[in-house]
């Protein structure tokens, strides 16, 4: 699995020699410390995530400047239930929508008669498969990885809105939302294609300017994972051998809240060192998929009960995936 850890980006090649030139002669450290190490994986991945991240980021901003709320909305209303939780699934990747949006969405979506498990497949997909993790997974692991987890992310997110909507919970949802009205979709405006330029680089100002401390934090973890963990300590950890070291991982990412490219380098460090494949990615999917803030948002609509069916239904999904990698690869 170690050889899937390498760029495809050709583009990063001279970004090794520099660091190797940065850490071992600038800096004067010894390339067979852990300092040495830690501090070589920082200085090459600093880089090479941030200007990953930042052509990522203005390709989606330009790719959501196609996508309305109104639009998704008027896309999933009226759609059968298997049709619709297939549907939303893909729409969920596609569309700029995070765990800060769920509380309007889901009014949105549920007043305008999208069924409440179709609704569910899209609350999960938008999160858990993010399209600039998609985009970092390939680039610094290959294709491999990176369709494993947008193959796996989908499969959880259509399978766990259509068991919720098969279960018919519409009364757990918190009385006042059906009270609502859905409002009245304006009209899409036609932007040009200077507009939807304006608007990639838009994303880049607002996503990056706020991310990338916690970027720089993420990968500094990740050093301190490939520098100083010891290998042998990760395999018993998170190897293939330990049965509990997938739910563990999965109870482990819920409070440890992160954004996509932050997490990043903490998982290509665990990688690194030897960690499952199935338990990572398990350990990646809950950081994303299940935050606490997005279960403290949605509890504003839904009752603890029908909150606590749909984080536990997808934690199972994601355990699930994770003992079925570590079993097949």
């Amino acid at each position: 699995m170690n050889a899937g850890l390498n760029c495809p980006c050709e583009a990063f090649g001279a970004l090794a020699p520099a660091a190797d030139w940065a850490t071992f002669r600038v800096l004067g450290l010894d390339p067979g410390t852990h300092l040495g190490s830690a501090v070589r994986f920082f200085i090459f991945e600093v880089p090479k995530v941030l200007v990953l991240l930042t052509l990522v980021v203005f390709g989606v901003g330009i790719i959501r400047s196609f996508f309305t709320p109104a639009r998704t909305r008027r896309l999933l209303a009226g759609r059968r239930e298997a049709a619709g939780n297939v549907l939303a699934a893909l729409l969920g990747v596609a569309t700029p929508f995070c765990s800060c949006s769920a509380v309007p969405l889901f009014i949105g979506f549920v007043t305008a008669g999208v069924p409440l498990g179709v609704t569910f497949s899209f609350l999960i997909a938008a999160p858990l498969i993010n399209e600039v993790a998609l985009v970092l997974l390939f680039a610094l692991f290959g294709w491999r990885v990176a369709a494993l987890y947008a193959g796996t992310g989908l499969v959880i997110a259509i399978a766990a809105g259509w068991i919720l909507g098969r279960l018919r919970l519409e009364r757990w949802v918190e009385p006042w939302v059906y009270a609502t009205r859905a409002g009245d979709a304006a009209a899409d405006a036609r932007l040009t294609w200077r507009a939807r330029l304006e608007r990639g680089r838009d994303a880049v100002r607002a996503i990056v300017g706020k991310v990338w401390l916690y970027v720089v934090g993420g990968i500094a973890l990740g050093a301190a994972i490939h520098g100083y963990m010891p290998a042998d300590f990760l395999a018993s950890f998170m190897g293939r051998g330990a049965w509990w070291a997938v739910p563990l991982a999965v109870l482990l990412g819920v409070p440890m809240y992160s954004n996509a490219a932050g997490v990043i380098p903490v998982v290509q460090a665990l990688l690194g060192k030897g960690a499952a494949l199935g338990t990572v990615l398990a350990f990646m999917m809950s950081v994303i998929g299940l935050s606490l803030p997005e279960a403290i948002i949605l509890r504003k609509v839904l009752t603890l009960r029908l909150l606590l069916l749909f984080f536990g239904i997808v934690a199972a999904g994601i355990v699930l995936v994770g003992y079925l990698f570590n079993a097949v690869l």
